[in-house]
This record gives C-alpha cells, structure tokens and sequence, in this order.
C-alpha cells in the first residue's frame, strides 16, 4: 500500500528524521494560514499524488505571495495531474503541502527495499539524489552503493558509517546521516514496509540533513498489524477496479490489454500472459482468484472483467486443486446468468471435479467457447480479437 509524501513525512518525524517546516491543505481557503505555518516566502507547494514525476506534470510550484499560492493551489485542488508515472489516466489531486525552500548545498539518494534474489534487505545509496534511482543504476552505476543487511542481525551502525563514506560528505556530517539512515531503517522494520525512500535528501547550506521528500511502501499482507497505517489509505489515488477486487480479496492488477484474464494461482496466471502475448494479444489484467475461491469471489471477479472497458475477450483457464471446477463453473454460470454478456469467453478447464464442471456449463443453456488445451486457447483468444470465425461449442461432460 503507497501513502502520500505529507503521511510519510509525518512517520519520519516520528522516527526523528528531519523534514521541511510545512502544512498540509485541502482547500484554498487553508492556504493563508498554511503559509503562517511554513515559513517566509518563497515557500513551495506540492501536489500529492501516489506517483512521481510530479514536477514534470506541474504538480510542483515556487510561490511568493499568498494570491500566488492561492491561484496556483486553485488550479491544481481537485484537478487530475498527469505525469510520466500516472499514464494516461492520472491522478486526482487532493491535497497539497505547502513547505519552506531550502538553500540546498547537495542532493543525495537514500532508500531501502527488499532484495528478493539474496532474500535480504538492501540500502541503496547515492550521491546523485533528486534522480530516479533506475536511471542512477543506468547512467552512473559506480555512483550507486548497495548495502545487504543480515535478517538475523539487522542494519549495524558500522554498516550506516559504511554508507556514509560511500557518498563523499564533509565527515562533520558522520552522525547526522547515520543517524537517519539507522532511523529510516528502524521505520522500514517497524511498520513492515517494501520501499522507504528519501529522494532527495539534502544537505543545507547551513549543514543540516533534511528529508525533502518522503515515499513510503507497505505490506499489503501485513497492514493487519498496522491499523494506524492502513486508515491513511486513499482509495482515491488507486485504480477502481483494483478496490473493487480488494474487497473480495481477490488479486488483480489491471493491464494495458484487451484480454480479460481469471486464473487460479500465480503461476499459471503468468503463464497465462505469456501465451497471450505469444499469440500476439495482450493480457487486460492480472486475476489470481486463488485456491480458496467460492462461487460468490468468481462471480465478482467476472463482474470486474466486464467493468473493464479495455476487454474485448474474457479467458478463464482453471486447474482444479483446492478450487474445485464445479465451484468455478457456478460461478460462472451465475455471473453469466445476472449480467449480459456480449464479448467472447474462451474456458479452458482441468483438474478436480473437471466432470461434474463441465456438467454445469453443459445444462446451464449458456453457450461458451472450448478449448481443449492452454494452446488451443491462447489460439481461440486471437482469433476472436481478430474478427475470425471458429466453432463455439458448449461444454460436454
């Protein structure tokens, strides 16, 4: 789950790592007294988005007055930003913080994520802040300094003086950066975060260290432990379809393609994908409905497909383990039965109960498209994408 910058910076705090003097608003009428609060003039004021890029899209604005603030905050409050990382769709901007600018001396990159090839957490540090850390790797990768951390034994102040001398700074400086970057690490542990990140973080002209801005990720899975965290969630900022799934705790991310998908398990989710670009179409979605499925979670999941505007062809390709094929076929038939179905589905079913599923489709006066194999499927998705012709046949027994 991503929060904002403003919630991510009120957790630095927490952990005593410094941020910028600023307040949060939601209105222009908030903007006076947010002003009294930052600081003298300039101040900045910033769009909160779950996404970066934000100064390329606008969504970042120097103000010197408060009819300035006003007027720029006024063309931003409940607009859509587009950046390079919001796509198409951007997002709705509902808040703003309003911060003091500093007199920057030097710009660093500090973050930590999970390596999942070495099953470890890694501090990623550089001494070209203010870039995206894909590009650092790319253009400068011996400006790039990664640190593994042991489970076992956790972040060790040697290592965050190790880090420090990685980044080339006036050694005056030594405690400070260790201190936030042990901090930054108590937090990432604390709250069961996937990326905590400072980008930039800056170094004053008076030499002070301040987090300019906050990106903070956290577990999904782990949000039980954390209500605190999981009441900042915006749903406004996340894709409908998405929250919509969520609530039936069924996994799905929507895609840029125009085949629906529903699958049961990861691994044949992804093979499922493959085989569709194979063929040359693209997946519309991830849809793992997973082994504990009942009929009510394939009915939503299938509702979520046809809410996709994007999907020309829904494929349902289910291995019956735990999720047995008669429970799928419920589902299906159920949903196909309360909604009006217009687009081609390709069903490709085995495993437990395959019969008594098959059954199901048979009797239920439905008619859907047969594929006797994950080729013969992945065939069939093409075709009907194409505007072909071919045999559709209901489901025997």
């Amino acid at each position: 789950m991503k929060i904002h910058e403003f919630q991510a910076k009120q957790l630095f705090n927490s952990y005593n790592i410094p941020t910028p003097k600023g307040q949060v608003v939601t209105s222009a009428e908030e903007i006076p007294q947010a002003i009294k609060n930052a600081g003298t003039f300039p101040l900045v004021l910033k769009a909160q988005v779950h996404a970066g890029g934000r100064g390329k899209g606008g969504g970042i604005k120097i103000v010197n007055s408060v009819e300035e603030a006003v007027h720029v905050s006024s063309k931003l409050l409940r607009k859509t930003l587009f950046t390079p990382q919001t796509g198409e769709e951007g997002k709705p901007v509902n808040h703003l913080v309003i911060e003091e600018v500093l007199h920057v001396a030097k710009e660093i990159y500090l973050g930590i994520t999970l390596d999942r090839i070495k099953a470890c957490i890694t501090v990623l540090a550089s001494s070209e802040g203010g870039m995206e850390i894909e590009k650092i790797a790319a253009d400068s990768p011996e400006k790039l300094f990664i640190e593994n951390v042991d489970p076992s034994i956790g972040l060790r102040p040697f290592q965050a003086n190790r880090i420090f001398f990685s980044l080339g700074l006036d050694p005056s400086l030594s405690r400070k950066m260790s201190g936030i970057i042990l901090n930054l690490y108590r937090l990432f542990i604390d709250k069961d975060c996937s990326l905590a990140e400072i980008n930039p973080l800056v170094v004053t002209e008076g030499g002070d260290l301040i987090a300019l801005d906050a990106k903070i990720n956290v577990d999904d899975n782990a949000l039980y432990r954390h209500p605190d965290i999981a009441s900042l969630r915006d749903l406004g900022q996340e894709n409908s379809l998405e929250v919509q799934a969520s609530r039936y705790n069924l996994n799905y991310i929507k895609l840029k393609g125009n085949v629906g998908c529903m699958v049961n398990g990861a691994g044949l989710a992804m093979a499922t994908m493959d085989l569709i670009k194979h063929v040359g179409a693209a997946p519309a979605n991830f849809l793992d409905v997973g082994g504990g499925a009942t009929s009510q979670m394939v009915t939503e999941g299938l509702k979520i497909l046809l809410s996709d505007s994007d999907v020309k062809v829904i494929f349902i390709n289910i291995f019956g383990g735990i999720l047995r094929c008669d429970v799928l076929a419920k589902g299906v038939v159920e949903a196909a039965r309360q909604l009006d179905i217009k687009l081609p589905m390709i069903i490709r079913l085995e495993g437990t109960n395959v019969e008594l599923g098959r059954q199901i489709f048979a009797e239920s006066g439905l008619t859907f498209t047969v594929a006797s194999g994950m080729g013969d499927a992945a065939e069939k998705v093409a075709e009907a994408l194409k505007g072909g012709s071919y045999e559709v046949t209901n489901i025997r027994s």
